[in-house]
């Protein structure tokens, strides 16, 4: 139950507090007063939208918040209530709004999940869409006795959709590849020939240049060597210097320093030789193992290769390599595609002999809620000043929702989409609404349908004008039938019948006033000397 609304800053109304009553409430006023935006605050607070130009001018967002109180189950099986505080949010300058459940923030999903359990609205417009063949379905669909046909017949399908797009993936490939073979069987035979492996270019490079290295060593340790090991090797020389500068310093003291570094030279000079043999060019020392091997010309002929390879292809080595284990991946499947493909068509034919199974059971439960909901809205309608003789039935339309492909031993799967039909007269064939309803039929037709929609769930009712088009003694019966539900469950209505009107344990009266050249919109709750003025002014001033 709606038990108190209130809205801020939205359109013309400035600040509006509703206290709902549990059972008929009654929204009255002149024509363009701003009854309709009461209940277009109610739609935005559940979750429709709502464009922020209705955000009041000068203000920065527009509020609307409500408390709802709802039935708790206890324990023991009885039952208590419980407050839900829902506000939202409308920001003019972004037009994005915020939600809050409780003293939290949600989602407006969480407040779509929470409408079907707080409100049903029926409006004028819902009249135009009660006459589309697609809502009528839905309508249908609303009263199965099970829900769980319809999400077993949503699960087999989204899996035939997802083998058959398998399969069309599948095919779009081989088609590709069958189109692409003779060239991808070029690519192979091409990098085949050359078998070049990842990193290869740079490990002959790097060869190369070791080989140029060694190349300059060998000739500079020629020079040390020879340097060394000449006609007079340079150790024996230096000990000749070291023995004359001996000599020296016995004449002059001075030379016995130098007569010292010549003797410490002739000792480094004696492991230099074995040294310079040792070196190899990478500056660690010893032989280069399998440098012995190598030879500048294959190197620089296996360089050549690769590049002409390169260029060929347009690609860098390390591209050519993932390539051709691409090729190869491509062409084996090509050689296997066909067990895939036959085995993704057995899977095709076992998703839809499982959508086959699903439909069935579908269309057998809407047969049978198609036969209990015409009862239930024959005895509505009856109630609702209709013909006793007047028949509401569904006629039930095929949809197709799969055909197998060729050859294939499941053919063509169709879905019975069932569609209101109208017999308001005996002896007349059953039609469409569209065709034969006039706009006070489909008012009563409508508030016959939302009253079996709303008992299970026992939202709170809100009928915009629902009444449209009717008068005299029908009028009557609708008031008693807008009474019956209100009786059940917490109702709202509009109206611009005072005979209805009359009926609400509460009224509340929409006006609009100009003040200081501003216009507002405003709602007040009437007694009942002002609830009597507002029924003459409906009834043009007469009694009512």
């Amino acid at each position: 139950m709606l038990e108190l609304l209130r809205i801020r800053d939205l359109a013309l109304i400035e600040d509006a507090e509703l206290e709902f009553a549990p059972g008929l409430n009654v929204l009255t006023g002149e024509t363009g007063a701003g009854k309709s935006f009461i209940v277009r605050a109610i739609d935005f607070l559940t979750g429709e939208p709502m464009s922020a130009d209705l955000v009041r001018p000068g203000k920065d967002k527009a509020v609307v918040e409500a408390v709802f109180v709802l039935p708790e189950a206890l324990e023991n099986g009885g039952l208590a209530q419980q407050e839900l505080i829902i506000r939202r949010e409308l920001s003019a300058d972004t037009g994005r709004s915020r939600v809050f459940v409780g003293d939290r923030l949600g989602s407006l999903d969480s407040l779509r999940e929470l409408r079907a359990g707080l409100v049903l609205h029926t409006s004028q417009h819902g009249q135009q869409k009660l006459l589309q063949p697609a809502h009528q379905a839905r309508i249908l669909d609303a009263f199965l006795p099970a829900l769980s046909v319809l999400t077993d017949r949503d699960a087999a399908l989204a899996g035939l959709r997802a083998v058959q797009a398998a399969r069309a993936e599948l095919n779009a490939k081989v088609a590709e590849l069958s189109r692409q073979r003779e060239f991808l069987e070029f690519q192979r035979a091409e990098i085949a020939k050359v078998a070049p492996h990842p990193g290869e270019e740079d490990e002959l490079l790097a060869r190369k240049a070791g080989l140029k290295d060694r190349e300059r060593l060998d000739e500079a340790r020629g020079r040390a060597l020879e340097a060394l090991l000449g006609e007079t090797p340079l150790a024996a020389q230096v000990a000749e210097l070291a023995r004359a500068l001996d000599q020296l310093a016995v004449f002059d003291p001075a030379f016995a320093p130098d007569k010292d570094a010549a003797e410490d030279y002739r000792h480094q000079l004696s492991g230099l030789e074995s040294r310079i043999r040792r070196l190899s060019p990478d500056g660690q020392g010893g032989a280069r193992g399998g440098d012995d091997v190598d030879n500048v010309d294959a190197i620089e002929a296996r360089l050549f290769e690769l590049a002409k390879l390169r260029r060929k292809l347009g690609k860098g080595l390390d591209e050519i390599v993932d390539l051709g284990r691409q090729v190869e991946e491509n062409l084996s499947f090509l050689d296997s595609c066909g067990l895939d493909a036959r085995r993704l068509e057995r899977d095709e034919a076992e998703a839809a002999k499982v959508l086959g199974q699903a439909l069935a059971a579908l269309n057998a439960a809407r047969a049978a809620a198609a036969q209990d909901l015409s009862n239930r809205l024959g005895r509505e309608l009856a109630g609702l000043g209709f013909s006793e003789h007047a028949r509401v039935e569904f006629a039930f339309e095929p949809v197709e929702i799969y055909s197998g492909p060729p050859g294939s031993s499941v053919g063509s799967l169709c879905e019975q989409r069932g569609r209101l039909l109208w017999v308001p007269n005996p002896g007349q064939p059953p039609r469409p609404l569209d065709k034969i309803a006039s706009g006070g039929e489909l008012s009563r037709f409508l508030l016959a349908l939302t009253g079996l929609q709303a008992e299970a769930a026992q939202p709170t009712l809100i009928f915009d004008e629902v009444d449209a088009g009717i008068g005299g003694h029908t009028l009557i019966r609708v008031g008693e039938r807008l009474l019956g539900l209100a009786a059940k469950q917490q109702m709202i209505l509009i109206t611009h019948w005072p005979q209805l009107a009359r009926l609400a344990e509460r009224h509340f009266l929409v006006r609009k006033d100009v003040i200081d050249g501003l216009t507002f919109t405003g709602c007040v709750r009437l007694g009942q000397p002002e609830i009597e003025a507002e029924l003459m002014r409906m009834s043009g001033g007469g009694s009512v």
